[in-house]
């Protein structure tokens, strides 16, 4: 509630700090846990609607891109991927400028990189659904024209692949 209601100065000093938090490159273990500790915090927040929205549209969310593609901690970049759909998942707004596709094509990449690793897949798989489905919902509501975001079609191909897999294994 309180950061809902934060005037913008606020909010921006907020952020600021947030960001720079995750944007720290100590690699010591300390760092490690602090950064996990916040990510931690950031979905608690990302269940707000309005607090999701913000944080989407802000700088926090190409950051977060960043993280992902390069935190060295697959912790980090699991709970990376979590806030990433969590975010997804509670947003009401979506501006054309959030680099949604560049997170689809990150997603998907790391995806096929760990195929093989199921409990990797189990990280990945629910943030990519929930920005295809951001998207899908948008579009269905002409909130934005098709070319707003482009969903390469290894997203999707990725996507089926892991569903046909996790049937298979149910089979067993």
């Amino acid at each position: 509630e309180k950061l809902s209601s934060m005037k913008d100065m606020d909010w921006n000093d907020f952020l600021q700090r947030v960001c720079s938090l995750l944007d720290s490159n100590e690699k010591n273990t300390g760092a490690a846990r602090s950064k996990l500790n916040l990510l931690y915090y950031l979905c608690t927040l990302a269940v707000h609607k309005e607090v999701a929205s913000r944080l989407l549209s802000s700088q926090l969310f190409p950051l977060l891109i960043q993280q992902l593609r390069a935190a060295a901690n697959w912790d980090i970049r699991a709970k990376v991927a979590r806030l990433i759909g969590l975010l997804a998942l509670h947003t009401s707004e979506l501006g054309e400028d959030v680099p949604v596709s560049e997170a689809i094509i990150l997603l998907t990449e790391l995806i096929r990189e760990n195929f093989r690793n199921s409990k990797l897949k189990q990280c990945l798989l629910p943030a990519l659904g929930e920005l295809l489905y951001l998207i899908a919902s948008k579009e269905e509501k002409r909130e934005h024209p098709r070319e707003c975001w482009v969903v390469p079609l290894a997203a999707y191909t990725v996507l089926m692949r892991c569903l046909r897999e996790g049937v298979r294994l149910f089979h067993c």
